[in-house]
């Protein structure tokens, strides 16, 4: 069984090689070699959570090599988990994709862009789970991020290249950081390998132990997005394409709170920082979630409280008990599923009105009772009503905060209550807005342009008014005649909006409302794992012995 641990990582990039020989030639069979690729990556994923689960952790030494020289590779309880869900999730969003009209029909792209480019993401995201040294937590990051720059940016449109350039400085400057830490941790402790790492940290100096788990938090930090290190992500996660920041909302982000996890449990038990993590997870909370009452764009909304929810993640982190941290792992499970389909029915909504601005929107409940459904029962979800997940993960940590009785601990859960009621009231407003008025008069988005590559503002001199031309990201765009084929600026394809949405996105969508139900109705059997997985952090002895066989 250790033998497929290495799977998740390397049946992706295998794929995309082929992809890339092949080029933009055989476009059924790309596909569904793509598809083939992540399902197989989902079964391997639900394979080594059981393995984990029965048999303890699986470690893996490429080469043969032994800690610290060779590469170490380990599936325990919480790794399991992260791929099975984030597998799942990302082979959605890939159907969703393909429904969409994301795959690459471009004459002028030489060879493919979107699917090489998703399946290195889904590599990188894999690497990072499964990292048993922080030097291939730095890879796994640095895979995933330069897919995200391409995905980020696919398309060329003014505006995503200007939010791209955002998140390529935000991530080199955390990689620069990382390295630097990276350096130092093998300074003081001669290895970088996870599990020789407990031990040595333990008889380093409490100044430079200190300083390693900043600096670690502060990279991990920038990650998942923990306020005051959030600023870049409402600006940047709305303006790519809809599966791209569906799969963004939903994994980035909580590979920055998985590397916090692993790294407090195993190498800082007992940390020092623990208050300052409940004060950021506090300020996460209260800011996300005010600065998303104040949005009146879905796509911005969304973005403002998955940076609020990262702090629930934190909040159990911070309190490292054995309860905290795994109602934090229900937590994480349950974020990536409902936040990725909230941005996946935010696709809908664009493709079917040609908008995500709540003021321009209206009777969709009426008009659209699929896309009504499959935003309601998510939206539930995400704002805690029992006894949907988030109404599970949430109980968990508060509880797990009243057994604390810090007063730090005291304030985390009156936050995470209040940031729960703010939630359904952002909701309802959206729902309000959106779904049961009246539609506003003018708001026929059949035939809408999304956006153009090649038509900003001010490029066209016919134009009268350049504050018509349509930005990627705002919810604005350009009417023409129902039905008129129009450049959208996906890799040059030509999308228009259109009342009868496609069904590989309606399928996909549904199956990722239907699998956060499904963590609802496996409430017992998740929490009953996560506690394992919680005492298997906390213990380490696990961890150490399957890695270094004592």
């Amino acid at each position: 069984m250790n033998a497929l641990v290495p799977l998740p990582v390397l049946l992706p990039l295998c794929v995309t090689g082929l992809k890339l020989a092949i080029g933009p030639r055989l476009q059924r069979f790309q596909r569904f070699i793509s598809l083939a690729v992540l399902g197989a990556v989902l079964v391997l994923s639900v394979l080594l959570m059981i393995a984990a689960d029965r048999h303890g952790p699986l470690s893996v030494h490429l080469g043969d090599f032994a800690p610290p020289i060779g590469i170490t590779l380990v599936a325990d309880r919480l790794a399991g988990l992260m791929l099975t869900v984030s597998s799942a999730v990302t082979l959605l969003v890939h159907v969703y994709s393909l429904g969409q009209g994301m795959a690459d029909r471009d004459d002028q792209t030489p060879v493919g862009v979107f699917h090489p480019a998703y399946l290195i993401l889904v590599a990188g995201v894999s690497c990072t789970f499964l990292a048993g040294d922080l030097v291939n937590l730095y890879v796994g990051f640095e895979i995933m991020l330069v897919a995200s720059f391409v995905l980020l940016t696919i398309g060329g449109t003014a505006t995503r290249i200007r939010a791209g350039s955002t998140y390529v400085i935000i991530s080199l400057f955390s990689s620069v950081l990382f390295l630097v830490a990276i350096a130092m941790t093998y300074a003081f402790a001669g290895t970088v390998n996870f599990a020789q790492l407990a031990g040595r940290l333990q008889e380093a100096p409490d100044g430079a132990r200190t300083l390693l788990e900043a600096m670690l938090l502060t990279v991990f930090a920038i990650k998942a997005a923990v306020f005051p290190l959030a600023a870049w992500l409402p600006d940047s996660y709305p303006t790519a394409p809809a599966p791209v920041t569906a799969v963004f909302a939903g994994l980035l982000t909580k590979v920055g709170v998985y590397s916090m996890l692993r790294t407090q449990t195993l190498l800082f038990p007992g940390h020092r920082l623990g208050d300052l993590l409940m004060l950021a997870a506090l300020a996460s909370m209260v800011v996300g979630i005010l600065g998303a009452v104040a949005q009146t764009d879905l796509k911005r909304v969304l973005s403002f409280t998955l940076i609020s929810h990262i702090g629930y993640m934190v909040f159990g982190i911070a309190l490292a008990g054995r309860g905290s941290i795994s109602g934090a792992i229900v937590y994480v499970a349950h974020h990536i599923t409902v936040q990725t389909t909230l941005f996946l029915v935010a696709g809908l909504v664009e493709r079917r009105d040609g908008t995500t601005e709540l003021t321009r929107l209206g009777g969709l409940a009426k008009s659209a009772p699929l896309v009504a459904v499959l935003f309601f029962v998510p939206a539930m979800n995400l704002a805690g009503i029992p006894p949907l997940s988030g109404f599970i993960g949430k109980v968990g940590l508060m509880r797990a905060g009243i057994d604390n009785g810090g007063g730090w601990a005291w304030a985390l859960v009156a936050g995470s209550a209040a940031t729960s009621l703010l939630t359904l009231y952002v909701m309802a407003k959206v729902w309000n807005l959106a779904f049961w008025r009246d539609a506003p008069p003018g708001a026929e988005g059949e035939g809408v342009v999304l956006e153009s590559a090649g038509d900003e503002p001010g490029d066209n001199e016919d134009d009268e008014e350049d504050e018509e031309a349509p930005v990627a990201g705002s919810g604005r765009g350009r009417p023409v005649p129902a039905g008129a084929v129009v450049s959208a600026g996906l890799l040059g394809q030509s999308i228009t909006t259109t009342k009868r949405l496609p069904w590989p996105m309606l399928l996909a969508t549904g199956a990722a409302v239907a699998l956060g139900l499904l963590y609802t109705v496996l409430g017992g059997p998740l929490t009953t794992f996560t506690e394992a997985a919680a005492a298997e952090l906390l213990a380490r002895t696990p961890y150490i012995e399957a890695v270094l066989g004592r």
